[in-house]
C-alpha cells in the first residue's frame, strides 16, 4: 500500500486532525498504520516507550491508531529557544541549540534520519500517513523542506491538500497552491479537503462545482467545524479551545508564560465542566481564583523574568489560595534557579525563584527523559512522564506542603485544608499567608490521574464530582473520527492508495 500524505494550504488548515482522524479510521479497517511527521516546530512534546521526546500531535495520533508511540513518528522536533535560536532533537535526543541559520546548513544530514526513520516505518506498518508542515509552496524555503515536497518526492506518497474555509479566501488559496505545487506532489494528488466549513453544508454545493470543474482536482469532502479539545499542537491553537461550563465551581488561573510547553497538562481541566479554567497571558488580580496553576515551561528563567516584569510574580506571592507548579512552573517555586552552562538562557545565570518552596533547581544535561508510573501525593503509581533539564535535590519529584510547613510527606487531605492560628510542632513559619497550600511535581499528566485529580478539587470545593477523563479522550478521538469518515470519500482514497 502506497503511503498517504496530508498537506494544507496554511498552517493550522487541519493537517494535525485530520492526519489523527485517518489513522483511527484506517485502524479500524484493520490496518496497522503509522502516523509520521519528518520536522514538527513545537514546545509540546511527550516522552516514548524508548525514553526519546516526540511531538504531542504524533503521540495524539499514534493514539487514535491504537499504536505504541515511536521516535520514528517524528524524527525531527524543534523547540523554540528564544532569540531566533531553536532546540533541535533528532530521533527524539537533543541534538544542540542552533540558529535558524546553522539548522538549515545540517539539513542535507537531517534528510538521511528522516529518509531512514520513514524507510523503517514502511517495513514495520501497512500504512503511513504522513503530515505535511505549514504550507508545501513556500517557494524560498523548498530546498530547506523536510514534511513537504521531500517526503512526497522521496516516497511518491499519495497526497490530500486540506484547505481552510473560516479564515476565508478557501478558493484562492486551493488555486495558489495546486498552481505552485512541485509536478510529483499534484501528480499523486488524490483530491482536496475543505475543512472547519459552518453552517448549511448545501450552500458549498457550487463551491465544490468550481474546485472540481475549474481547478481540475476532485473535493474529497467538506468537513464542518468540530472542535477537538485535546493535545493543541502549539499554544496559537489554545484559542481553539472549547470548554464545558455547564457546572463549574472552581475557577483555575493558567499562567500563560510566553515559554509556555506541554500545554496537553490544559486537556484534562479544560474538559472538566466543574472546572472554569484561565489562561492568563498579562497581568490581572488572581484574587477572584481558587487556583493559580503554573504549567511547564520551555525557557523557565526567560519566563521567571517575564512574570517578574508584568507584575505577576508579586501577585502569585499575594494569592493565599492553592498554588500548583508543574514541570518549569514546578521550579519556579523554587529559592533559587541556577543554570550555570546557559542551558536555560542566553547566559549563565541564577535567578531568583518564588521561594515557596524551600530547595534549589540546577540545569544540567543530559535532559531527563523518563515515562512510567510514579508515587506521587501518596498515591502509589500515577502514569505520566518526565522531560526537564532541571534537578531539585530535596523534591526531586514532587512536593506537597502543609499549611504550617513544607513536607513533602503529608496526605492529600492536609493539602489544603485551613487551620486556625497557633504553628505546628516541627514546622518553621511559612513566609506566605497560612492559607496558602503549596504544591508541585515534575510528572506530566498527574492531572490526567481521576483519583488525584478528584481529591485535589475536592478539598477546594466539597461539591466537586469530577469525571472519567480516559472516557473523554477517547470520546474525543472517535468523535472526530466519526465525523470526518462520514464527510469524506474513504473509499476514494483507499482505491488511490492501492492502485499500481
Amino acid at each position: 500500500m502506497k503511503p498517504l500524505a496530508v498537506f494544507g494550504t496554511s498552517s493550522d488548515a487541519g493537517k494535525t486532525t485530520l492526519v489523527m482522524a485517518l489513522c483511527r479510521i484506517f485502524a479500524d479497517r484493520g490496518l496497522s498504520v503509522a502516523p509520521f511527521k519528518a520536522q514538527n516546530v513545537s514546545n509540546n512534546s511527550a516522552v516514548t516507550k524508548e525514553g526519546r521526546e516526540i511531538s504531542r500531535a504524533q503521540c495524539l495520533q499514534a493514539e487514535a491508531a491504537r499504536v505504541e508511540p515511536s521516535y520514528l513518528f517524528n524524527p525531527v522536533l524543534l523547540k523554540s529557544h528564544g532569540n531566533g535560536s531553536v532546540q533541535v532533537i533528532v530521533n527524539g535526543l537533543v541534538y544542540q541549540n542552533q540558529s535558524i541559520a546553522a539548522y538549515y546548513a545540517e539539513i542535507d544530514r537531517l534528510k538521511t534520519e528522516v529518509q531512514q526513520a520513514f524507510s523503517k516505518l514502511q517495513q514495520d506498518y501497512d500504512l503511513i500517513v504522513a503530515e505535511g508542515a505549514g504550507s508545501p509552496v513556500e517557494l524560498n524555503l523548498l530546498n530547506k523542506d523536510l514534511s513537504n515536497t521531500f517526503v512526497a518526492n522521496s516516497f511518491n506518497t499519495k497526497n490530500i491538500l486540506v484547505a481552510d474555509i473560516e479564515r476565508g479566501g478557501v478558493f484562492a488559496s486551493i488555486y495558489g497552491t495546486l498552481e505552485l505545487m512541485d509536478p510529483i506532489m499534484r501528480e499523486n494528488l488524490i483530491g482536496v479537503v475543505v475543512n472547519k466549513f459552518r453552517g448549511d453544508r448545501r450552500f458549498f454545493d457550487e463551491g465544490e462545482k468550481i474546485i472540481t470543474e475549474r481547478f481540475g482536482v476532485p473535493v474529497l469532502g467538506v468537513l464542518p467545524f468540530q472542535p477537538l479539545n485535546i493535545d493543541m499542537e502549539d499554544s496559537q491553537s489554545l484559542s481553539n479551545y472549547r470548554q464545558r461550563l455547564d457546572n463549574a465551581k472552581i475557577r483555575v488561573a493558567v499562567i500563560a508564560y510566553p515559554g509556555l510547553s506541554n500545554y496537553n497538562d490544559l486537556d484534562v481541566l479544560m474538559g472538566d465542566p466543574e472546572l472554569y479554567v484561565e489562561l492568563i497571558p498579562a497581568y490581572r488580580p488572581l484574587e477572584g481564583f481558587d487556583m493559580v496553576l503554573l504549567p511547564g515551561s520551555k525557557t523557565v528563567i526567560r519566563d521567571l523574568h517575564w512574570l517578574k516584569n508584568q507584575g505577576l510574580f508579586e501577585e502569585i506571592l499575594r494569592f493565599n489560595k492553592a498554588v500548583f507548579g508543574i514541570c518549569g512552573g514546578y521550579q519556579m517555586l523554587c529559592e533559587s534557579l541556577h543554570d550555570p552552562d546557559a542551558l536555560e538562557h542566553d547566559i549563565a545565570i541564577v535567578e531568583t525563584g518564588l521561594n515557596l518552596i524551600d530547595d534549589t533547581v540546577l540545569y544540567q544535561s543530559p535532559k531527563i527523559l523518563t515515562r512510567g508510573q510514579y508515587p506521587l501525593f501518596s498515591y502509589k503509581a500515577i502514569s505520566g512522564y518526565e522531560i526537564h533539564c532541571g534537578r531539585m535535590d530535596k523534591y526531586p519529584l514532587y512536593y506537597q506542603g502543609g499549611l504550617f510547613g513544607r513536607s513533602g510527606s503529608l496526605p492529600l487531605a492536609t493539602l489544603l485544608t485551613s487551620m486556625d492560628g497557633g504553628n505546628a510542632e516541627g514546622c518553621r513559619e511559612q513566609p506566605r499567608p497560612p492559607s496558602l497550600a503549596v504544591a508541585g511535581t515534575h510528572v506530566h499528566g498527574v492531572f490526567d490521574d481521576d483519583a488525584f485529580r478528584t481529591d485535589y478539587f475536592k478539598v477546594i470545593n466539597p461539591h466537586y464530582q469530577g469525571y472519567v477523563y480516559s472516557d473523554y479522550r477517547e470520546a474525543e478521538i472517535q468523535g472526530f473520527a466519526d465525523m470526518v469518515e462520514k464527510n469524506l470519500d474513504i473509499t476514494a482514497i483507499l482505491q488511490a492508495l492501492q492502485a499500481d
